[in-house]
């Protein structure tokens, strides 16, 4: 009896490192592709509409799911129904009004701004967790604050960020984000993740309806040149069916607040696709603050000894 528990034990404690592991590792998956869709919500603001950017994200991202999740969303619609509230509230949130937001924002605001605004969210994750009842501890809350002051010093070196109109949708879009996050924590028992996935898409794109009417009506449609189709496959099928079911997988395995660390480096991978892509200067102070965020990241998301 003694010797099966002594056996036991290894296996039961290596799978938690395991599954911390693999929740950073989607977190920071889904913040790499996250980074180039603010490059794409910029480079398509003047060209395509923010609401139907959005509508038309969404229309290709639940054609990417549906081979996966519409079976298995039919197969639990007794359960979704039953949810039907908590999916309407996530689709509102994460679908629906975060990346309509996201796309006002680009109209206005360059890309490595709207990155480093994002980077707050992670702080509005962590409240609403710790107002749920979920102990952060020491190291965790240490991380989020570093990595919080690499972003404070990055955005306000200088001048850096220079706030407009379009900051203010960021902030706002921060703060969808940070809630659907938190909200993922408590997906109902039972409700696959790819169904689920599925289910936000579809809710959210048919609540998208009604404004990407509105929107034809009055500023007409968009040519579907190369120039336009190519970022929305991108943000459709890349920054949406893959970085979503990534990120959700992130929050069951690690939640909010952990995976919310990892998602500090956003700023730093948006300054190193405008360096790679754009040929922006990045200077000696971005690159000290990146450090820090870094460090914030690796302090924050790394998994505790003791359970």
């Amino acid at each position: 009896m003694t010797v099966a528990v002594t056996r036991a034990h290894p296996s039961r404690t290596s799978a938690i490192p395991r599954a911390a592991a693999l929740g950073i590792a989607l977190a920071a998956l889904a913040t790499v592709v996250w980074s180039g869709s603010f490059v794409t919500s910029r480079a398509l603001g003047e060209s395509v509409p923010p609401v139907q950017h959005a509508f038309w994200r969404w229309v290709i991202a639940l054609a990417a799911v549906a081979p996966f999740g519409a079976r298995r969303a039919w197969r639990q619609r007794t359960l979704i129904r039953r949810h039907l509230g908590y999916c309407l509230l996530a689709s509102l949130l994460g679908v629906t009004v975060y990346n309509t937001l996201v796309n006002q924002a680009g109209v206005t605001t360059p890309a490595a701004n709207m990155g480093m605004i994002m980077a707050a969210s992670p702080v509005l994750m962590a409240v609403w967790e710790r107002a749920g009842g979920v102990r952060l501890g020491a190291r965790r809350v240490a991380g989020l604050l570093t990595a919080c002051a690499g972003v404070v010093l990055l955005v306000g070196h200088g001048g850096v960020a220079s706030f407009s109109a379009g900051d203010l949708w960021m902030i706002a879009a921060a703060c969808c984000f940070g809630s659907y996050s938190a909200l993922l924590r408590r997906r109902p028992a039972g409700l696959d993740g790819t169904a689920f996935l599925f289910t936000t898409f579809l809710l959210g794109t048919a609540m998208l309806l009604p404004a990407q009417a509105a929107s034809l009506a009055v500023q007409g449609g968009f040519s579907p040149e190369p120039g336009t189709v190519l970022p929305l496959l991108y943000v459709g099928v890349a920054s949406s069916a893959v970085a979503f079911f990534a990120w959700n997988k992130a929050i069951s395995l690690v939640g909010p607040t952990r995976a919310g660390v990892v998602y500090y480096l956003q700023p730093v991978c948006v300054a190193l696709l405008s360096w790679a892509l754009l040929g922006e200067a990045i200077g000696v102070w971005q690159v000290l603050c990146m450090a820090l965020i870094l460090g914030g990241v690796m302090l924050g998301a790394a998994s505790r000894s003791r359970a």
